[in-house]
C-alpha cells in the first residue's frame, strides 16, 4: 500500500487527481491568496516527483509546460506520484515580476524558516507541503527579462542520481553547474531530494520549442526514474546531450546599440565577431566589435540592443566539440517540429 500523502492538511489517496490551494499570507489589501498544488497519484507505489515553474514570478514558460504536463494522455498508467506546482512566487508572478513584494529574490531564501521575511515564510512553506514529501524534483526556469536561453539544463553531476536526472532529460546541453546557498537547489540537496533545474526561454514570454522541450524532457525524466513505461520508439529518437566545461559571459565593450551577428545555439571560435556597438548617430569611428572570448556554443544572449559597458551579451559554454553540439542543437530544433514531435500532448502551437 502507498503510504499517505499530506498536502495542507488534505489527504490524497492513490488514483487520486487533486488541486489543492496551500494558504499563503494575505494580500496587504486583506485579500485571500494560495498557491494552486496538482496532486496525481497512480495507483501503484512508486517515486514522488515534484515539478515547480515560477519560482521567479515572470518565468512563465514553466507555467505552460506544467500545464500541458498534467493533459498528457502518457500520465496513463503513472507509478508513484506526479506533484505540480506551475506558480510557486504567486506574489510575483501576479505583478509579473522575478521578484516578491519586498523585492527578496525567493531563489536565494531557501529553506526560508516559519518566523522570518515574506520569501524566506513562501520558502519554509514550499520545503515542508511540497519538497519533504518527494524522492525527486525538476525545477522549470528561463532567463531573465530582455534575455534568452537555450534550452539547457543545470545540474551539480557530482551526484549521480542528479546526473542520471539531467542527462534522461535530453535537452542538448547539460551545465556543471554548482550549488548556490539560498536556491531550491541547494536546500533539496540539504533534504537529500536531487534535483535539476531546466533553462529555456525568456521571462514574461512564451517560446514554443521551450515548451515542447520542457514537457518531452519531464517525461522522459519520469520513464526515466520509473514512473512511466519506457517508450522505445521515443528514445530512439532521443540523442546523449552535450555537457559544457565551463561557461563564460561576452560583455559589451561600450555602451550604445548593439547589433547582433551571431544566433543561439551557433558554433563561435575565440576572436570570432559576435557583433557591432555603435553610438546612435552613426559615427564610424564610434563603433566597435563584440568578440568571443573563448571557443564553444552560444546557450543564452541579451534580446533588447541598447546596452551599457559591461553588461553581458553572450552566454559561451565549452565543449570538447564544439561542432559536433551546434549540430546537435540544429537536430534538437528539427525534432521539435510540431509535425514530427509526438511526445507531447496534441496543442495547437504557440505563434
Amino acid at each position: 500500500m502507498a503510504a499517505a500523502l499530506i498536502i495542507a492538511g488534505q489527504t490524497i489517496k492513490p488514483g487520486e487527481n487533486r488541486i489543492i490551494d496551500v494558504p499563503l499570507p494575505d494580500l496587504y489589501m486583506h485579500t485571500a491568496l494560495s498557491m494552486p498544488v496538482q496532486v496525481i497519484r497512480g495507483r501503484r507505489d512508486g517515486p514522488i516527483l515534484f515539478v515547480s515553474g515560477a519560482v521567479h514570478g515572470d518565468e512563465i514558460v514553466g507555467v505552460e509546460i506544467i500545464r500541458r504536463l498534467v493533459r498528457s494522455k502518457r500520465l496513463q498508467g503513472l507509478r508513484g506520484t506526479l506533484i505540480t506546482i506551475p506558480v510557486v512566487n504567486v506574489y510575483g508572478f501576479i505583478n509579473q515580476t522575478r521578484y516578491l513584494p519586498d523585492r527578496r529574490d525567493l531563489n536565494r531564501c531557501f529553506p526560508g524558516s516559519e518566523a522570518g521575511s515574506l520569501a524566506a515564510r513562501l520558502a519554509n512553506l514550499f520545503m515542508s507541503e511540497v519538497v519533504s514529501k518527494c524522492t525527486h524534483g525538476i525545477d522549470l526556469h528561463t532567463a531573465a527579462i530582455h534575455r534568452d536561453n537555450l534550452p539547457q539544463i543545470r545540474a551539480a553531476l557530482d551526484n549521480p542520481v542528479v546526473e542520471e536526472m539531467a542527462r534522461a532529460f535530453h535537452a542538448p546541453v547539460i551545465v556543471n553547474s554548482g550549488l548556490i546557498e539560498g536556491s531550491l537547489r541547494h536546500a533539496c540537496q540539504q533534504a537529500n531530494v536531487p534535483v535539476i533545474v531546466y533553462e529555456a526561454g525568456e521571462a514574461l514570454r512564451f517560446n514554443e520549442l521551450a515548451i515542447r522541450a520542457g514537457v518531452r524532457g519531464v517525461l522522459s525524466v519520469m520513464r526515466k526514474i520509473g514512473m512511466l513505461s519506457q517508450s522505445r520508439s521515443q528514445q530512439a529518437k532521443l540523442h546523449e546531450p552535450f555537457v559544457a566545461r565551463s561557461s563564460t559571459w561576452v560583455r559589451a565593450p561600450q555602451s550604445g546599440i548593439f547589433r547582433m551577428l551571431k544566433p543561439m545555439g551557433a558554433k563561435v571560435n575565440k576572436g570570432d565577431c559576435l557583433g557591432m556597438v555603435a553610438a546612435p548617430y552613426g559615427d564610424e569611428k564610434s563603433e566597435t566589435s563584440v568578440e568571443a572570448t573563448c571557443s564553444g556554443v552560444i546557450i543564452g544572449r541579451t534580446n533588447i540592443p541598447l546596452v551599457n559597458e559591461g553588461e553581458a551579451l553572450f552566454h559561451i559554454a565549452r565543449f570538447h566539440r564544439p561542432d559536433e553540439v551546434a549540430d546537435r542543437v540544429e537536430a534538437f530544433h528539427t525534432n521539435l517540429d510540431p509535425a514530427l514531435d509526438s511526445s507531447a500532448p496534441e496543442e495547437q502551437p504557440i505563434i
